[in-house]
This record gives C-alpha cells, sequence and structure tokens, in this order.
C-alpha cells in the first residue's frame, strides 16, 4: 500500500528540452518532503486514505494545543498544511506488506514510473473583474462616446421578464480551488525533491498545492509522440518499393 499523492510548492517555470531537441515549459514543484500524521479506515472512518502534512521549518510554539496533541500521536514533526490524499494497493502485494502507517515519510519517488499528475491548487485571486476580463468578452463599440468594457443587456425581453441562472456577469475572480489534470512528468530529483511537470499549474509562487497520481491518464495512440512518429510519405515509398511489379499479360 502506498499513498498516491504528496503536498508541495511552486517554484516557477521554465523549460527544457528533449532527446529530439524540442522545447517543452515546464513548471517545477518541490514536493515533500511529507509525513503520514493520521490513517482512516475503512472499518472505522467508512473509507480508506492518509492524511499527510508538510514538513517545513514550523516552531512548535505557532501550533494549537489540540494540532500538537493530533501530531504527537504520530510522532510526527510540526507540518505546515495537512491534506487527505487516497491509497493504492500494490499489485501482488499482501494486506500487512508494505502497508502504510503513520509517521512514515513520503517522498517524491512515490512518482517513479508515472507518466501523468494531477495538480490541485488555489488559483491567484484578481478580485473584482469585468466581463472582459473575467470571461472574454468582446465589449462594446471602441469609438468615443462608448463604454468598451461592458456586458451589455442580460435580461430576456417581457417574456420571462428575469435574468437566466448562470449568466456572465461581473464579480469576484480567481482565489478558488482548481485542478489541472493529466499533466506530463519531465523529470525527477530525488535529491532536491522536485518534480518537472508540462505546463502550467494553478497558484502564484510558493503556493501549496497538492500533486497526485492521474485519476484518468490518457491513452496515447502508436504512431505517435516522439520517435515512433511515422511518416506517411516515406512509409508509402518504402510501401510500393517492396512490392513486385506486376507481370505483364
Amino acid at each position: 500500500m502506498a499513498v498516491i499523492g504528496m503536498l508541495g510548492k511552486k517554484i516557477g517555470m521554465t523549460q527544457v528540452f528533449d532527446e529530439a531537441g524540442v522545447v517543452h515549459p515546464v513548471t517545477v514543484i518541490k514536493v515533500g518532503p511529507c509525513v503520514v500524521t493520521q490513517l482512516k479506515t475503512q472499518a472505522k472512518d467508512g473509507y480508506d486514505a492518509a492524511q499527510i502534512g508538510l514538513v517545513e521549518f514550523v516552531k512548535a510554539s505557532k501550533l494549537t494545543k489540540p494540532e500538537q496533541g493530533h501530531l504527537n500521536k504520530s510522532d510526527a514533526p510540526p507540518v505546515r498544511e495537512i491534506r487527505e490524499v487516497g491509497i493504492e494497493t500494490a499489485t501482488g502485494s499482501t494486506e500487512g506488506e508494505g502497508s502504510v502507517k503513520a509517521g512514515d515519510r513520503v517522498l517524491v519517488d512515490i512518482f517513479d514510473g508515472e507518466r501523468f499528475v494531477d495538480v490541485e491548487g488555489k488559483s491567484k485571486g484578481r478580485g473584482f473583474a469585468g466581463v472582459v476580463r473575467r470571461h472574454g468578452f468582446g465589449g462594446g463599440p471602441k469609438s468615443h462616446g462608448h463604454m468598451f468594457q461592458i456586458q451589455g443587456s442580460i435580461g430576456a425581453s417581457s417574456f420571462p421578464s428575469r435574468v437566466f441562472p448562470g449568466q456572465r456577469m461581473p464579480g469576484h475572480y480567481g482565489d478558488a480551488q482548481t485542478t489541472v489534470r493529466n499533466l506530463r512528468i519531465r523529470g525527477i530529483d530525488a535529491e532536491e525533491n522536485l518534480l518537472l511537470v508540462e505546463g502550467a499549474v494553478p497558484g502564484a509562487r510558493d503556493g501549496i498545492i497538492l500533486v497526485s497520481k492521474a485519476k484518468n491518464p490518457p491513452r496515447e495512440r502508436r504512431g505517435f509522440a516522439g520517435s515512433g512518429t511515422v511518416d506517411p510519405l516515406k512509409a508509402s515509398k518504402k510501401a510500393s518499393a517492396g512490392k513486385a511489379p506486376a507481370k505483364k499479360k
């Protein structure tokens, strides 16, 4: 049994080159180290999960008495953030073999052999925004005497004489829990606990994020992605060259 996710911090973005010389934008995430602070079981809690905490320099005096008592039960050090993650059972292992216990450390090596991850975090808060910025509206006329960044009419005339639910309007933008799925892993640094994923992840720098193994990873087709790509023109020429010429009657 092993946990399927870790807490980490978003460091920033950069770019890396693959074996074919193609550049890929990546986000650098410092995952962990984490510690298992509590186990949830089917018999006691109704579901199986592991409660993990992000180990960072935190003074014990900054924790409340209930938090200190909770961490002392598993002999865990002071942690900055606590979240619950799922537990998976390794194929061919028995119930007691390699099971997760309270106080165990969780490192970036749990992603060895994985190709995609899901990243969950809180998006950047942008305050109160209009429809042009919040929803990407085109706005109104840009000539003199007109207000450009407006949404126009929102009603529905005399019938039904009301605004429909879900109408896109100005409002609070960002600062919401967001999950980006199926980000490809481009590199793992076990010594520094760094994970490189292709693409952007939600949140600002130094923001706390949850990285977990992809729930529904995409199925890659043959002949695509990298050196396995087949040039259809070359393939057709090669096939035609291998055919024997037809005999004349």
